[in-house]
């Protein structure tokens, strides 16, 4: 799954590629799959938030991309990544 394009249903935004996934390890079942944020400022002011897509939001798995149901609500905020933790106001 890792690379696949991640497009949005509702309203037919390229959302990214899959970067990483997570993993119940107790269930040996994928949670979710994650696209980190895009860079700022080629880096250096570290990255936009990374996308959590839940698995029951994911429509269909394809050879090249994958169809999600996506809201904006999933995003989370990663900490300590580049410069972007050194320029943040909280």
């Amino acid at each position: 799954m890792r690379h696949k394009e991640v497009i949005n249903v509702k309203d037919g935004t390229r959302i990214g590629c899959v970067c990483d996934v997570e993993i119940d390890t107790v269930d040996a079942r994928v949670i979710a799959i994650v696209i980190y944020g895009r860079l700022r400022c080629f880096g250096l002011l570290g990255r936009e938030d990374d996308i959590i897509i839940k698995w029951q939001d994911i429509q269909v798995i394809g050879d090249d991309t994958i169809l999600v149901s996506y809201n904006n609500c999933c995003r989370i905020k990663k900490r300590g990544r580049g410069f972007g933790g050194f320029f943040s106001n909280n």
